[in-house]
């Protein structure tokens, strides 16, 4: 029998399995025993971190894959704070050795030294929390993802957790927008989403749930507008049916009407907060930013009221499609794969429906002509994550919309609880102030 060499080339010479990616002579099988071979050689001290990692580690499926690993804390030089936000502290830092990559002419993985990475370390790490290895893993280690790709864990001085990321001058979603609103085409805003729900269905597809989906966590990896942008901050995400979410935090605009009342997480309430980030991409400002984020609000939105709309600012196609992903009724939000295809078919160099290519063409002229950015917000908006079950305790957690809109108690200065029957609502709507003295209706 004569076998053409050709076909000898395309298996591994250390365990005859074929080779996961031929044009690189690299074999899955051996890759994942030589990092189980390698497990003794190191040690984070903590049985639950290191077995952990070596999950995470056996993970690795191609040659672009991310080897995740422990690094102890002295590795990292220049460490500096660069961000704080509701449940963590961000720091960049210099990795003096650099993540492993696979050099092909030396068949073997190479250090990338002197990397410039972002190091989170979220509050009360010093315990080995389920929280914070559910972030760790939901996180990528897939170059190709829309999710931010992570590297590392290591522990600081102080006996706290850090994860280490890729940094790649990264920039906050308002940020980015503040810098390139007049670039910030049609074009480009599909594309930007065409990233995140991209990123959004990766998540969705681990049967996890992001649990605080808002612009603050959309970043782009440099300043210019034609930069990718990838999802970040996974610090509540969790598996589908096992979130004990007794507590609700986040960015309210940003919060499904039906998690505001005490519901339990779902994927349609990330579709939910999906919704407004549609909305803010559209018009470029947040959603309610004129309002204070307080028990009004969190009322309003489970009554339905949802953000203005200027049929002249969004095409009529994309405002249907956002109207969908907001409905008050979880079970009528489309999935993830759904609206993927949705905003696939607007894409506008591939556009052929006459009707959508005329009403982009309309939204872009508009936005051409109203470039002025409008940035003064309430100043009781918040856009970052925080607790707000003090605004959402009067909410019952099921309800028609009769029985919302009929009252809202709320505490005076004194602590004197007032029920405001739904006639008086409009009267006190936004102007709720700490102190103040409501008549009750008769």
């Amino acid at each position: 029998m004569v076998l053409h060499i050709e076909y000898f080339k395309g298996y591994c010479i250390k365990c005859d399995e074929k080779y996961t990616s031929i044009n690189y002579e690299w074999c899955k099988q051996c890759q994942r025993n030589n990092l189980t071979n390698n497990f003794t050689e190191w040690t984070s001290g903590n049985k639950k971190v290191d077995a952990f990692i070596q999950e995470m580690q056996l993970k690795i499926n191609n040659i672009h894959d991310i080897i995740f690993e422990w690094i102890p804390y002295n590795h990292f030089n220049d460490i500096k704070k660069i961000d704080k936000g509701g449940f963590a502290v961000v720091y960049s830092a210099i990795w003096k050795d650099g993540p492993l990559s696979y050099y092909k002419i030396k068949n073997e993985w190479i250090r990338e030294s002197n990397k410039k990475v972002a190091l989170k370390c979220l509050n009360n790490s010093q315990n080995i929390s389920d929280e914070f290895l559910n972030e760790v893993k939901a996180y990528s280690i897939n170059n190709f993802d829309k999710i931010l790709r992570i590297w590392n864990i290591t522990k600081s001085k102080y006996k706290r957790l850090h994860h280490g990321s890729s940094i790649c001058r990264r920039r906050k979603f308002n940020h980015w927008i503040n810098k390139n609103y007049k670039y910030f085409c049609w074009t480009r805003k599909l594309k930007v989403l065409n990233n995140i729900i991209n990123g959004l269905k990766g998540i969705h597809q681990k049967q996890m749930i992001h649990c605080d989906f808002h612009t603050g966590n959309i970043l782009f990896e440099a300043i210019s507008c034609f930069s990718s942008n990838y999802i970040s901050d996974m610090g509540l995400c969790g598996e589908i049916g096992n979130i004990d979410k007794k507590n609700i935090y986040g960015v309210m605009p940003y919060i499904a009407p039906e998690l505001l009342r005490g519901n339990p997480y779902t994927q349609a309430a990330d579709v939910y907060s999906f919704s407004m980030i549609m909305y803010s991409v559209a018009t470029e400002i947040q959603p309610f930013n004129d309002r204070a984020h307080d028990e009004n609000l969190a009322l309003d939105i489970c009554k339905s009221v949802r953000p203005e709309i200027n049929e002249l600012e969004i095409p009529k196609c994309y405002i249907n499609l956002m109207k969908r992903c907001w409905d008050s009724n979880p079970d009528n939000r489309p999935n993830v794969t759904e609206i993927e295809k949705s905003i696939y078919n607007l894409n506008l160099p591939l556009q052929k429906d006459r009707e959508i290519y005329k009403q982009f063409l309309e939204a872009e002229s508009y936005r051409k002509a109203n470039k002025k950015r409008q940035l003064s917000a309430h100043p009781q908006a918040f856009y970052t994550s925080r607790l707000l079950n003090l605004f959402t305790k009067d909410l019952p957690k099921y309800i028609d919309d009769n029985d919302l809109s009929s009252k809202i108690t709320i505490n005076n200065e004194d602590n004197y609880n007032e029920t405001i029957p739904n006639t008086s609502l409009d009267l006190i709507h936004g102007n709720l102030r700490r102190g103040n003295t409501l008549a009750k209706s008769e």
